[in-house]
């Protein structure tokens, strides 16, 4: 009984605009109370998990990606794509796709990757004629894409609180951000067939588009170096993903204020106080999340919920059904971070029981909370497009449907009921 009261506690708070590390120690502090438990055993336990070296990695990826985001990375990977697909009907909305991918892979953040791939798009897209509905919410779900294509701040975590390996859930995220990529380009060309309103910039032969190529690849080298240094010193075992975080800062700092220019002295105060502050409560969730799920695992709460699917149905496909609506619903009520690290220590039992691999659930956990993350009426990551691109909602929300239902939905099904397709880059680099 007071699992339900804690979860109806949490929920309340949540839609009531409690901050989520508050509402997550209420409903710890719920359970301590109906539940007879000892605080002091709990937060010791909550500290010593919490202090992890692997939790080191957060902190730096944050501010690794909010240098990055002020020195004009993003406008040189615009750039650089735009020569390849920017010179097609509806190719700048590909354009966005694919720069909302690489700068993912620099800042692991989709809010970050909205907010600056956003703000150099939403001008250039108006300009060229695109609907602001339609942009906005093509951003919106492309820059989600952040939370998948490694480094990805939500797989350290869910590797960190599941005890996986970093490296395999970074590596088991490839395969379903790359099939995103194609089907929201795929779906952006399909919405804007027939729109007569797209400007067409002037294209150029083969010989300029490869010297303007060549030359503007040269310019973005060093934003492109930042996620093959990373993860390049992962996957060869030269580093832990701490350690790449640590040098992805030292790496940030010349770029910005040397190469690029961009970023200033006067810039250094605010993007350290916005990083402490978002690692600061990232952190703060973890240390409650901790217990809550130190106290789920003491009340039994994995097999209940095991046993309330098994008495539904006994087929592991049907499960998962009803395990993907309940993450998408999470996904819903609460920003990426949060959700990740919720349903980790509730619903990764349950998927070990029925024989679902803990790397790929990563994948699948990944895209689910994604789509949540999009997906009205809460969908965060929309709103936020709709405000940065000064778009109307409801149009928004028409595309955003067409999205869900032909790129989320079949990048969803395929990377839960196909375990190779997650797992075959893991199982190919590191056996």
């Amino acid at each position: 009984m007071e699992i339900i009261i804690a979860f109806i506690v949490l929920l309340v708070l949540l839609l009531f605009g409690i901050p989520i590390p508050f509402a997550f120690f209420a409903s710890t502090i719920t359970i301590v109370v109906f539940g007879g438990y000892d605080l002091a055993f709990l937060i010791p336990y909550g500290y010593s998990k919490a202090g992890s070296f692997t939790l080191l990695a957060v902190p730096l990826f944050i501010l690794a990606g909010a240098i990055m985001e002020k020195g004009s990375i993003g406008e040189k990977l615009v750039d650089m794509v735009e020569v390849l697909v920017g010179r097609v009907k509806g190719g700048l909305g590909a354009v966005g796709v694919v720069s909302c991918a690489l700068f993912g892979a620099i800042s692991g953040s989709g809010a970050a990757t909205l907010s600056c791939i956003g703000s150099i798009l939403f001008p250039r897209m108006a300009a060229a004629g695109y609907p602001r509905a339609h942009s906005a919410a093509l951003l919106s779900n492309a820059c989600v894409l952040g939370l998948l294509i490694p480094p990805s701040l939500n797989q350290i975590l869910y590797a960190f609180v599941g005890g996986q390996s970093v490296l395999s859930c970074f590596l088991a995220t490839v395969a379903p951000g790359v099939m995103l990529v194609i089907l929201l380009s795929a779906c952006n060309f399909f919405l804007l067939r027939k729109n007569q309103d797209i400007k067409i910039t002037e294209r150029y032969d083969a010989k300029t588009t490869t010297k303007l190529f060549a030359k503007r690849t040269v310019s973005a080298v060093p934003a492109l170096l930042c996620p093959l240094i990373i993860l390049g010193g992962i996957y060869s075992g030269a580093m832990t993903p701490t350690e790449a975080a640590a040098i992805s800062v030292v790496y940030a700092f010349p770029v910005g204020f040397f190469i690029y220019r961009t970023l200033k002295v006067r810039d250094l105060k605010g993007v350290m106080l916005n990083s402490g502050t978002t690692a600061g409560v990232i952190l703060t969730m973890l240390l409650s999340v901790m217990m809550l799920s130190r106290l789920y695992v003491m009340e039994n709460v994995p097999s209940m919920i095991l046993n309330f699917l098994t008495n539904i149905s006994e087929n592991p496909a049907v499960i998962m059904i009803f395990i993907n609506i309940f993450i998408v619903i999470i996904g819903m009520i609460m920003d990426d971070t949060s959700a990740i690290l919720l349903t980790t220590p509730i619903l990764l039992p349950v998927v070990l029981a029925i024989g679902v691999d803990p790397v790929q659930f990563s994948a699948i956990l990944g895209v689910n909370i994604g789509m949540g993350c999009v997906t009205p009426p809460c969908a965060p990551f929309l709103y936020l497009g709709a405000r940065l691109g000064n778009a109307p909602i409801n149009p928004m929300i028409r595309d955003t449907m067409f999205y869900i239902a032909f790129a989320w939905l079949p990048t969803l099904i395929v990377t839960t009921y196909v375990p190779g397709f997650a797992l075959w880059l893991p199982r190919l680099l590191l056996g």
